[in-house]
C-alpha cells in the first residue's frame, strides 16, 4: 500500500491489441497491434509487451543510479527483454530479462549494485514473485 502517491499516470486503451493507447495529456498515443510473432500485421506498431519493457527500463535504470550512486555510472545501459509465452499450466504468461552495462565497474561492483537496483526498483517490487525475472550483468 502507498503511503504518499506523487505521480499518476492514465493512459486509456481502446480496440485491445489491435486498438491504440492514449495517455490523459495526449504525449502518448500509439497505435497497438499483436506483435508479428503472434500472427499480428507488419507495420509501425507497438504492443504491451514493447511498452512494458520501455518502462521497466528506464524504471530499472533511474533504480541503477540510485544503487550506485557516488560510483561512476557513465554510460550504464540497461536492455529490458520482456517475454511473452505459454504458462505449464495453461494460458499464457511474461518473464522478463534486464541485461546491464556497468563498463567503468569491475564486474563484482556491477553485479552488486545491478542487485541493490533490483531490490529498490517499484517495477522488480512490482513483478517480484509474479514473473520471472532473469539479471544478466554485461
Amino acid at each position: 500500500m502507498l503511503s504518499k502517491i506523487h505521480y499518476t499516470a492514465t493512459v486509456t486503451n481502446v480496440g485491445a491489441r489491435t486498438g491504440n493507447v492514449k495517455s490523459d495529456d495526449g504525449v502518448l498515443d500509439l497505435e497497438v497491434r499483436q506483435p508479428v510473432a503472434l500472427g499480428g500485421p507488419k507495420g509501425n506498431y507497438t504492443n504491451p509487451e514493447q511498452l512494458f519493457a520501455a518502462a521497466y527500463a528506464a524504471c530499472f535504470g533511474g533504480a541503477l543510479q540510485a544503487a550506485g550512486k557516488g560510483k561512476n555510472m557513465a554510460d550504464a545501459t540497461v536492455t529490458v527483454k520482456v517475454h511473452i509465452g505459454n504458462e505449464l499450466d495453461g494460458g499464457f504468461g511474461l518473464g522478463a530479462e534486464i541485461h546491464v552495462s556497468l563498463p567503468h565497474l569491475n564486474k563484482e561492483e556491477a553485479e552488486e549494485i545491478v542487485q541493490k537496483a533490483h531490490a529498490i526498483c517499484p517495477y522488480s517490487k512490482a513483478t517480484r514473485g509474479n514473473i520471472d525475472v532473469q539479471l544478466v550483468v554485461v
